[in-house]
């Protein structure tokens, strides 16, 4: 007995199966003919309601719309006020603190690091500079450039076409580099 009075003096309120078991239910017939009249008086009433208070919200949300434009407030500029203020909420939680500062510390160190390898490639390349095998290589291409700037400017009446000039000078680079011609300068500088 007390198990069917808790059942009926429960306070939470109805689930999705209760609901649909008072949808289904045929309550019409339990209804007195005067009930039946005033119910469907109070349903009339209550849609009436229903569609003033729509037509009254309607009307508010116009005056709202015209209040912003007189204000220069539109839908943009709440989106930017809404954005600033979730970015501002965001930054001031100590999650965004914590990964802030980590990062900060990571970049610090990153930024650290690479200096240091920029500096490290720097003094290599100028130890490479002054290595005999680089001056060798300077020399050669310095050789090869004065070779191309005399031919092309002309010692020879006729100063060559630029593909000759470019193959005697290959030729002579070639020859340089397996050890020398056995020709002088000045027959290098002929052909």
């Amino acid at each position: 007995m007390e198990a069917q009075a808790q059942g009926l003096l429960e306070t939470e309120p109805l689930q999705g199966r209760d609901e649909d078991a008072v949808a289904s239910a045929d309550f019409s017939s339990m209804l007195s003919e005067e009930e039946k009249e005033e119910l469907k008086a109070e349903l009339v009433q209550l849609e009436d309601e229903i569609t003033t208070l729509r037509q009254v919200l309607s009307a508010k949300e116009r005056h709202l719309v015209e209040i912003k434009q007189k204000l220069g407030m539109n839908l943009m500029n709440e989106l930017k006020q809404n954005f600033s203020k979730s970015w501002h909420d965001m930054q001031t939680t100590t999650a965004y603190k914590k990964t802030h500062e980590t990062l900060s510390h990571a970049g610090q160190k990153a930024t650290a690091a690479f200096s240091n390898v920029g500096t490290a490639i720097s003094k290599k390349f100028g130890d490479m500079r002054n290595s005999p095998t680089f001056k060798s290589f300077e020399e050669r291409v310095e050789t090869t450039v004065t070779s191309l700037k005399t031919k092309v400017g002309g010692t020879n009446p006729n100063g060559g076409s630029f593909e000759e000039v470019l193959s005697s000078t290959a030729h002579a680079s070639a020859q340089s580099l397996a050890g020398g011609s056995g020709r002088t300068k000045e027959e290098e500088l002929q052909c």
